[in-house]
Formats: C-alpha cells, structure tokens, sequence
C-alpha cells in the first residue's frame, strides 16, 4: 500500500525540483492565491465581527426591530408604546427602548468632524452588559453627558489623554456635550466610533427625532422562562410589521446584512473566488508544461508496462506537493499581514486553526483540480511517441 504512493510520489517529487526556476513560479503562484484568500476570509470575518460588537453587548433575551430595518445602523423608527405592550406578555419581566443614530464629532483638537453611532438608553436600565457603562449610569444622568468608544479610530483625538486634562467639551452632530467616561466596545465598518448617552441627552443631540420613535427594544424575560414560547406568544400579540428576534437570530441578522445585502459582502467573496481562479491557472500550467516536455518519459514508462493509474497518482502528488510549499510561506505572511491589518483597521482579525484548516482545504482543492485537468494530457502519452 506504501508503495502505491510512494513511488509516484518520489517520481513527482524529482520532477519538480528538477526545474527550480518553475517550481518557484509555482510556489509563488500558490502562495499568492493562500495569501489572497486568507486576506479575504480575514476581512469578512473582521466585518462580521465588528457587525456584531455592539448586539454583542446588548443585555436582552428578545429584540425587536421595524420589519424595514436593515441592520442596527441602518433601523427603521417604531413606536415605543409597540415595546410597551410586550409588558402585556406573563414572561416578560422588563423592556428597553434603544435609540440609534450617525452624527458627526467633533474633534476637540483639530476641530475636524468624523461620523460616529451615538446610543441612546435609560440610564437607570442595564441594557449594556459592559462593566465600564453599567459603572458610569450615574454620570449619564446628567445633561449633555457622554460615555466614548476608547477603541474608536484615532482619528477622533487622543480622548483618553484629554479626559487626563480635563479637556472634554465637544460637539456631536453640532450640539455641545461633555466626555464625561470611556468604555470599551469597538469600530465597525459602519462607524468609526461609538458613544453612548441617556435617551434624553440623544433627543437633545437629534432635535428632530421623537422620544416615542425608537429604533430597537429590548426585552428581559423573567428566570426560567422559554425564550422561544415567549417569542411566539409576542409575535402573535404585537404589530406584524416588528420582527422579535432571539440573541443568537439578532447576531445572524447583522450578518446576513453585510454577506448579502450590503455590496463589500460581495466583493469578499469574488476577491477569494478570483485568488483561487489564479492559483488554479499558474498550477495548471505548471503540471501541464511538465507532463508535455516530459511525454517522451511518460511514452516509455507505459512501454515498460506502467498503467495510467500510475501516471494519475504522480500528478496529483505534485499537485499536493504544490500546495503544501505554497501554502506554508503563504500562512506565514498572512500572519504578518494579519498583524498590519488589525493595526491599520482598529477591528480584530484573528488567525484561528478553522480558517488555517478552511483555507488549507481551499488550496488544496485548486491544485487537485489543476491536477484533475492536466490528466487529459497523459492520455495522449504513446509509446511510439519515442520514434
């Protein structure tokens, strides 16, 4: 059974390093489609990630939202007596509105305006589960308070080192307010930074907004209680135009927005499509161009009694060996890249072993198929090729 392989493979593994000058081109050919696609990969689940970081952080056993949100930084307005008769249902034990809205900050250094989500909630409420809010409710009582994103762009200003100087007076969306704490939470692809405030202090920075239109409600059910009965019961019992949503549903629903309908969704996904087109091709040359020069060889094997089979193998153990040599410098830098991008970009994008695996896997698809379309070549292979 070793010696199935074996032979093939040593046979394929000669035939590569024979030309070094062609195996290079190979390599590199497979290393650029591994770095392409784990660029690809790492982008869209950095996108998916930030997409999530503030439901994440949403303290809630159910949501709603206007059946014509399309996402949480793109809500549709209902309204708030809608959240109010959840209280109706037995399970729920408590329900809060959410207020959402991009407006330009100011700042406080330079002056420049940057477009960030502002969060408006009931400070007396614990709707973030984020220790740093949940500490600071009380300063968000008063007027024209706000809690900053400390891992939003820095583009915003060193706010940290300001808040150090007692320089916290700004502008959001033009209306003065006071940097009065921070809290962790993250950039996303849709806003560069976020900040938190009572929903009063929201209705006072969006003066046209009402305080009966809210964007998102959140519902707490009572311990022990059946999250799915709880959503069935509501959705029967509220509006049809509200989609009640479980945290896990919510999570997906961001998701979907940005893998299906949002255009850079799209562009992920042709970007790794086209890498492995790529690294399909270069392999695909590279098998075929030995298998042709080296005809006369092949002629002669199968005169000594070698069947196709044999011939099978060799190439499919050059096309593994391919993306094996390809596919370890190709992690390596997409480490690195990893590394500047995340630098770069303020959002995380973690080199987890399902990705190594996923991508792995995905190159050495490609060069399987190279291998699979260069066959055809060997069929023409003839003995009396040799005269």
């Amino acid at each position: 059974m070793i010696a199935w392989f074996y032979f093939p493979a040593r046979l394929a593994w000669r035939q590569l390093v024979f030309d070094r000058t062609k195996l290079a081109a190979a390599i590199c050919g497979v290393l650029f489609a591994c770095v392409l696609v784990f660029m690809q990969l790492g982008f869209r689940d950095s996108l998916y990630a930030s997409a999530t970081s503030a439901p994440l952080k949403l303290n809630g056993d159910l949501f709603l939202m206007h059946k014509q949100s399309e996402a949480m930084w793109r809500p549709a307005q209902f309204k708030r007596s809608e959240l109010m008769r959840a209280l109706g249902n037995p399970a729920v034990a408590e329900v809060y509105p959410l207020y959402l809205g991009l407006a330009p900050f100011k700042n406080i250094q330079t002056q420049v305006k940057r477009t960030l989500m502002v969060y408006g909630f009931d400070p007396d409420s614990l709707i973030f589960n984020v220790e740093a809010i949940q500490n600071q409710r009380a300063a968000l009582l008063l007027k024209d308070t706000v809690l900053f994103d400390e891992y939003s762009r820095p583009e915003f200003g060193p706010i940290r080192q300001l808040l150090e100087t007692n320089q916290n007076v700004t502008e959001i969306n033009d209306y003065k307010v006071s940097i009065v704490g921070l809290f962790p939470l993250g950039v996303s692809f849709a806003a560069d930074g976020n900040v938190v405030t009572s929903e009063l202090n929201f209705m006072r920075i969006f003066p046209k907004r009402n305080r009966s239109d809210i964007d998102m409600g959140v519902i707490k059910l009572h311990p022990g209680a059946s999250i799915k009965q709880a959503q069935t019961e509501l959705t029967g019992q509220l509006n049809a135009f509200i989609n009640i949503f479980t945290y896990e549903e919510l999570l997906q629903y961001e998701k979907n927005y940005w893998a299906n309908m949002a255009p850079i969704g799209f562009i992920f996904g042709f970007g790794t499509v086209m890498g492995w087109v790529v690294g399909l091709v270069i392999v695909y040359q590279i098998l075929f161009t030995d298998i042709v020069n080296l005809r006369n060889e092949y002629a002669t094997l199968k005169a000594m009694g070698y069947e196709h089979g044999y011939f099978i193998r060799v190439v499919f153990a050059s096309a593994f060996f391919l993306a094996v040599l390809g596919f370890i410098p190709g992690y390596i830098l997409a480490v690195g890249l990893y590394q500047l991008a995340e630098s770069q970009i303020f959002m995380p994008m973690p080199m987890t072993l399902s990705k190594v695996a996923n991508v792995f896997t995905f190159i050495l698809t490609m060069c399987a198929v190279a291998g699979f379309l260069a066959i055809r070549k060997l069929k023409a292979a003839n003995p009396a090729d040799m005269f």
